[in-house]
């Protein structure tokens, strides 16, 4: 195992953005970037003495520091969509940014994917990124200490951990946002893209994409995956969830029961690689770049398209500070939120 760590490139206000390479005894490599704590590049064994990088990512840090889509971000203070951008804590109302209508998505602006994150090589196999988040900070309340890991295994894991702890009750839900395409960056959609889910039921949402508070089973319906099917299998049906969002974007309830544990696997049948998907969260938001028009400035010049990859966000369900029968995001001051998911590759 070994950790390199480059210059990058320079911000628009003169940061200079550092580079962390990480290798396994397998040739697994991960690229993190200080900038964002973002993944930037996943080169993983494609079973023909080569490797793919398999995420969607830019070409310089100019990309990174707009990047709308969220391509490789890691999103705070809180993933996903709050409704009416308000929320209550101990009696106490905090307005939040209305960044997605009137609603409030993946914290607000600047994003944690747009800052400069502290990097420090932490063990052989590891790097930490850590933030300091001002009380209001996006609207939420607290001074808050943020930390994300990345551990690269050598079994081709990259687990990613997540630690937070404030001075003020306040909202937690991290997660990342990488876009995966399992056939490689030659590749222009996924929707051949072998699906499998451990969950039994999702959480159905307005015309807006905030819940409802029901919690469907996806017996019988488009958005049951608990067996393998194709991204591009039912997504155009005539059902309300899918036509809402463009396709699928929801958020499923897993099975995990808040435990460290396999919930996902996306294959593809033209290469062979299989991504499995680890978390302790009791949801994961599927979406497949519905909403990605035509995303300039990616790797190699690339354009990157709707549908060309797909997310697997790991999470407190949307908007569950709205919803007494969701588990709560909310944290008292002091205490620590602390969560784990994994992204592990193998070739069938």
């Amino acid at each position: 195992m070994s950790i390199e760590v480059k210059d990058y490139g320079v911000t628009s206000d003169g940061q200079q953005v550092k580079q962390y390479v990480l290798v396994n005894k397998q040739g697994m490599k991960a690229i993190l970037l200080n900038y964002g704590a973002v993944i930037t590049e996943l080169h993983v064994p494609d079973g023909k003495d080569g490797f793919a990088d398999v995420v969607w990512g830019y070409d310089s840090i100019a990309g990174y520091e707009v990047n709308t889509p969220g391509l490789g971000s890691a999103i705070g203070r809180n993933a996903n969509r709050i409704g009416k951008a308000q929320i209550t804590i101990n009696s106490k109302v905090y307005e939040l940014q209305k960044n997605n209508g009137e609603n409030n998505l993946h914290g607000g602006n600047p994003g944690y994917n747009r800052r400069m994150w502290k990097g420090l090589i932490a063990d052989d196999n590891k790097v930490e990124f850590s933030i300091e988040s001002p009380d209001g900070d996006q609207g939420f309340p607290g001074n808050a200490k943020v930390k994300i890991s990345y551990t690269l295994t050598d079994d081709n894991e990259l687990r990613i951990g997540y630690e937070a702890s404030a001075d003020q009750d306040t909202i937690f839900n991290l997660t990342n946002h990488s876009y995966f395409n399992l056939e490689g960056q030659e590749s222009d959609n996924v929707l051949e893209h072998q699906v499998w889910m451990d969950a039994d039921a999702f959480t159905p949402t307005d015309d807006g994409l905030i819940p409802t508070g029901e919690i469907r089973s996806v017996e019988g319906t488009p958005m049951d995956f608990r067996s393998f099917h194709a991204l591009g299998e039912r997504i155009e049906e005539d059902y309300e969830p899918l036509k809402q969002a463009g396709g699928y974007d929801h958020n499923y309830v897993l099975n995990n029961e808040g435990a460290y544990a396999l919930c996902c696997k996306l294959k593809s049948l033209k290469t062979g690689i299989v991504m499995e998907v680890y978390t302790d969260l009791p949801g994961m938001q599927l979406y497949c770049a519905n909403f990605l028009d035509e995303e300039a400035g990616g790797k190699n010049g690339r354009v990157y398209g709707k549908r060309s990859a797909v997310c697997f966000e790991s999470q407190y369900f949307p908007d569950a500070v709205h919803h007494e029968n969701f588990k709560s995001p909310v944290f008292r001051a002091g205490d620590k939120y602390c969560s784990m998911t994994g992204y592990k590759f193998t070739v069938e």
